[in-house]
C-alpha cells in the first residue's frame, strides 16, 4: 500500500510518499508560499537529483493537485498513476479532549476539528485545507488524522488540570494538553525496541528538543506528563518562545510598555527564548559556535537552556518515582553533543553516566549513549513523526477493509 503524508500549513505544505510494505519514503517534498505567484516546489527522491520549480499556486488544492503531478509524473516521478495512492495520513495539531487516538475522517471528524480552531487558531484550520484539498483531488481515497495532542489523553486530572477557577475548565476547556505527541510516542516505541525491554515496563523521560522542546514522563508506555500545555507556549526555553515564567508578567509588562494583547503574544511566542537571551539566534548551532568565540551572552543562553531542561528531567523522576531511559530527539537533542553532556553532568544523583566517545558520535541511527555502569539508560533517537502518520492510516485503513470484508461476508451467508 503506498500512503501520502501530509503536513499542511497555512501557506506552505510538507509531504512524504510511503510504500508501506517496507516502509520506504518514496519521495518528499513541499509547496512554499501558497497563494503567491512565486510559489516553490521541491521533491526529493532518493537517487535522484532534487527537483525544483517556482509556478503560482494560489491555493491548497492547487498545492495538492501539483504534488500528486509531482510524484505521478512520467519523467520524475516515482509512480505510474495517482490511482496508486491508497490513503492519505495528515497531522493536526490539535486533537482537544475529543480524539485520543488517531481516527478516519468523516463528517463528524472534520466538524470536531473545525470546532477544536480556537484551541489552535494558526493550525487546525490549515490542517483543514490539507484534508479538503486531498478530498478535492483524490475523491474517495480513505484519509486519516493523526493528532499531536492524542498521546498525551492519558494524563490524570492532577496532571493536565490547572489551579485555576474550574469553570474556566468546564465552559472554555482551559487544561493542559501537550504537543509533539506524536514525536514522543514514536521514539518512546524505539527505545523500548533499543533496549530490548517490553514498553509496559518502562519510566522514560522524552525530551523534543527542537526550535520547539517539550519534555515528557512515560509510565509503562503513557503520557502522565508533559512540559507543554494549553499552548506550545508553556514549559521549557525554546528558540523563539519563553516557556515558564511568572504570569503576572504578562499584565505588569502590557501596563509598563503600553502593549497590546498582540504585543505580548508576539513578545513570548516569536521574541523570547534562546533568541531573547543571546540576542544573536534562535539557532542552537549559531549559539555554539558565538559560546566557542567567548560570547558571554550566548553562553548564559546556553546555560538557561540546559538548565531548565535538566529541572524538568529531575520533576518528572519524581513523578514517575524513578526513571529507566532518558531520550534526547529532534534537532538539537540528536545533534547537540555538548547539550546532552551538560543536561546529564548534574544527573549523577540519578546514576547517570555519559560514554563520551559513544556521545560525540555522529549517525542518523538511534542509539545508546550511556556508558555500561549507568543506572539510567541515556539514548538518542532519531525522531519520526510521518512514518507513525504512516503506520497509523495503514492500520486504520487496513482494519476497516477488515471490517467491511467480514460485513460482506455475513451478508452474503446470511
Amino acid at each position: 500500500m503506498k500512503i501520502l503524508v501530509i503536513n499542511a500549513g497555512s501557506s506552505s505544505l510538507k509531504y512524504q510518499l510511503y510504500d508501506m510494505t517496507a516502509e520506504t519514503v518514496l519521495a518528499s517534498g513541499s509547496v512554499e508560499r501558497i497563494g503567491m505567484e512565486t510559489s516553490i516546489v521541491t521533491q526529493a527522491v532518493p537517487g535522484r537529483p532534487d527537483m525544483r520549480e517556482v509556478s503560482e499556486i494560489l491555493d491548497h488544492v492547487t498545492a495538492v493537485k501539483r504534488l500528486l503531478d509531482m510524484i505521478a509524473h512520467p519523467e520524475y516521478g516515482v509512480i505510474e498513476s495517482i490511482a496508486e495512492v491508497q490513503a492519505v495520513g495528515h497531522r493536526v495539531v490539535h486533537g482537544g479532549e475529543v480524539f485520543k487516538q488517531s481516527v478516519l475522517v468523516d463528517e463528524t471528524v472534520k466538524l470536531e476539528i473545525r470546532q477544536l480552531f480556537d484551541l489552535a487558531p494558526l493550525h487546525n484550520p490549515a490542517h483543514m485545507m490539507g484534508i479538503t484539498a486531498v478530498e478535492t483531488n483524490l475523491p474517495g481515497v480513505p484519509q486519516a488524522v493523526v493528532f499531536d495532542t492524542a498521546f498525551h489523553q492519558t494524563m490524570p486530572e492532577v496532571a493536565y488540570l490547572y489551579p485555576i477557577p474550574k469553570v474556566l475548565y468546564r465552559r472554555h476547556k482551559i487544561r493542559r494538553y501537550g504537543f509533539h505527541g506524536t514525536s514522543h510516542h514514536y521514539v518512546s516505541d524505539q527505545a523500548a525496541e533499543l533496549l530490548g525491554r517490553p514498553l509496559d515496563e518502562l519510566k522514560m523521560i522524552s525530551c523534543h528538543i527542537g526550535n520547539g522542546a517539550s519534555c515528557t514522563a512515560i509510565q509503562h508506555g503513557v503520557s502522565v506528563d508533559t512540559s507543554m500545555g494549553l499552548t506550545p507556549l508553556e514549559g521549557l526555553m525554546m528558540g523563539t518562545r519563553s516557556g515558564d515564567l511568572d504570569p503576572a508578567i504578562v499584565p505588569f509588562t502590557m501596563n509598563k510598555e503600553d502593549l497590546t494583547l498582540s504585543d505580548v503574544n508576539s513578545m513570548l511566542n516569536k521574541h523570547s527564548g534562546l533568541v531573547a537571551i543571546s540576542g544573536l539566534s534562535s539557532d542552537m548551532r549559531e549559539i555554539e559556535e558565538a559560546m566557542a568565540e567567548g560570547d558571554r551572552n550566548a553562553r548564559l543562553a546556553f546555560d538557561m537552556y540546559v538548565y531548565r531542561l535538566r529541572k524538568y528531567i529531575g520533576a518528572y523522576t519524581a513523578v514517575m518515582d524513578g526513571v529507566d531511559a532518558l531520550v534526547f530527539t529532534a534537532g538539537i537533542g540528536e545533534n547537540s553533543s555538548s547539550l546532552r553532556a551538560e543536561v546529564c553532568k548534574n544527573l549523577s544523583y540519578l546514576g547517570v553516566k555519559l560514554d563520551d566517545a559513544k556521545n560525540g558520535m555522529r549517525t542518523k541511527k538511534p542509539r545508546e549513549i550511556s556508558a555500561p555502569d549507568s543506572r539510567v539508560r541515556v539514548l538518542v533517537i532519531p525522531t519520526n513523526e510521518e512514518l507513525l502518520i504512516a503506520r497509523d492510516t495503514y492500520k486504520l485503513v487496513t482494519e476497516q477493509a477488515s471490517s467491511l470484508s467480514g460485513q460482506r461476508e455475513e451478508g452474503t451467508d446470511a
